[in-house]
């Protein structure tokens, strides 16, 4: 009897979450063309620079969306994991994308407190109000996603950022439509930054920790050798390798010594369910070796 080992399909957790995606990005880019001609219209400096930052909402969305559906391609002989990086590089561009809004904020936030501009309240706060509705249905949807795709993720920050940007200018907008206080737009711009820059860097960390191959966080590769030497029939394990290749594609390869009157087939087996069942990793390449192989390795 032969062996049968096949692997999983590898899905992406981002695939899984592209039809929420779409209709977050279709809702928001309706949104930001009303809010431009609405500014335009009023008059209203805030809600043009709403607007902008809505725009890079669009632009974030589109980028992950874009990597999604790429990714889903059938691979390429020389792409043999195919499109599946481009989630990554796209929560990547995501993070850089608010960190450049983030400082535009800032930076605008300290040129209105020396400089405070006339801004129109009843109109500011109509658009805000119907924005904030748009970025909370839109967080719903992407919320799910979040928590399983890096890439998803991003977009979700994205919609966090705006969603927040929404709830400020309302508050701006009351201040000002009731006391004039002019101050309240650019102390709320600067709330808004702080809160989402440390989130940012986290984010960008996780997707540079995925391009770098390194292990997944929680997975310590020397404890995964040991629980893989304690198996019956293991005598030592070498050249171990786990990485991400992107969100919910935990991979890893490695060889591993056998006994000498060790089942090839059942070791195989179980190196590869202690792998998917304790650590998450479903695509596995394990190279099995006879105790005589081991003077010819070549370790990396």
């Amino acid at each position: 009897m032969g062996h049968d080992h096949s692997h999983t399909s590898a899905v992406s957790a981002g695939a899984r979450h592209r039809r929420p995606l779409f209709v977050a990005f279709t809702l928001t880019a309706t949104y930001a063309v009303v809010e431009v001609v609405v500014g335009i219209a009023t008059g209203s400096l805030a809600l043009v620079s709403d607007a902008a930052h809505m725009g890079t909402d669009v632009l974030g969305l589109g980028m992950a969306l874009a990597a999604i559906t790429l990714a889903q391609r059938a691979t390429h002989s020389q792409r043999t994991y195919g499109a599946y990086r481009l989630e990554v590089l796209a929560a990547l561009a995501n993070g850089l994308l608010l960190f450049a809004v983030a400082g535009y904020v800032l930076f605008e936030a300290w040129r209105r407190w020396t400089h405070p501009p006339e801004v129109p309240g009843v109109p500011m706060l109509v658009v805000a109000v119907i924005g904030l509705v748009i970025n909370v249905i839109s967080f719903r949807l992407l919320s799910a996603g979040a928590k399983e795709s890096l890439n998803v993720r991003g977009a979700h920050l994205e919609v966090l950022s705006d969603m927040l940007g929404s709830v400020g200018v309302i508050v701006a907008s009351i201040l000002i439509w009731t006391t004039g206080w002019r101050y309240a737009d650019p102390l709320v711009a600067v709330a808004i930054g702080v809160f989402i820059l440390p989130r940012t860097w986290r984010l960008m960390g996780q997707a540079l920790r995925i391009l770098m191959e390194v292990a997944p966080p929680g997975v310590d590769v020397a404890q995964v050798e040991r629980a893989i030497v304690a198996l019956d029939g293991v005598t030592e394990v070498h050249d171990l390798h786990i990485w991400t290749v992107t969100s919910g594609l935990e991979t890893a390869t490695g060889h591993v010594v056998l006994d000498d009157d060790a089942d090839l087939h059942s070791v195989l087996d179980r190196v590869c369910a202690l792998l998917a069942e304790e650590y998450g990793v479903t695509h596995a390449t394990i190279q099995c070796e006879p105790r005589a192989h081991r003077d010819h390795v070549n370790p990396i």
